[in-house]
């Protein structure tokens, strides 16, 4: 029971995280291109903010669990672990560690742009939160497809 528990709250953690992520990248961002910067800007801020704060609780959420559950499953002995959870748990990572430079980096660089009403600085800040955005979903979407074909 504890385990399936765990593996819902990972797996729900990851659906806000990579579902997210496709909504801002193929719905939200197109919608609001048409948008002054003086408005685009501020108002994705004030998304990303919300959205990576979500993230960032997930993260939390989806690391604790895949520990818990390649704990739980390893306590028999003997254990080797898949060839599928070692690409998930690294490439997870890799988008933690993604992620983490988002927040800290980049999110920053948007926040001091839109105090400085700096449009131009604050687009280019965008760019790249998209950019990476974009990378992290590949990541994400090619685990699911790893772990649900092999």
């Amino acid at each position: 029971m504890l385990y399936n528990a765990l593996k819902l709250l990972h797996v729900l953690s990851i659906i806000v995280w990579v579902g997210g992520m496709a909504f801002a990248h193929f719905f939200l961002r197109p919608a609001v291109q048409q948008l002054a910067p003086a408005e685009r800007v501020p108002l994705m801020r004030a998304i990303l903010q919300r959205f990576l704060a979500a993230v960032g609780a997930s993260v939390v959420v989806v690391l604790t669990t895949g520990l818990a559950l390649i704990g739980m499953v390893s306590m028999g002995g003997g254990f080797v672990m898949p060839w599928d959870w070692k690409f998930m748990s690294g490439v997870g990572l890799l988008m933690m560690a993604i992620y983490a430079y988002i927040y800290l980096a980049l999110l920053s660089r948007l926040d001091t742009a839109v105090q400085a009403a700096d449009w131009a600085v604050g687009g280019d800040a965008l760019a790249r939160i998209r950019t990476w955005v974009g990378i992290n979903l590949l990541l994400g979407t090619a685990i699911v497809v790893v772990v649900l074909l092999w």
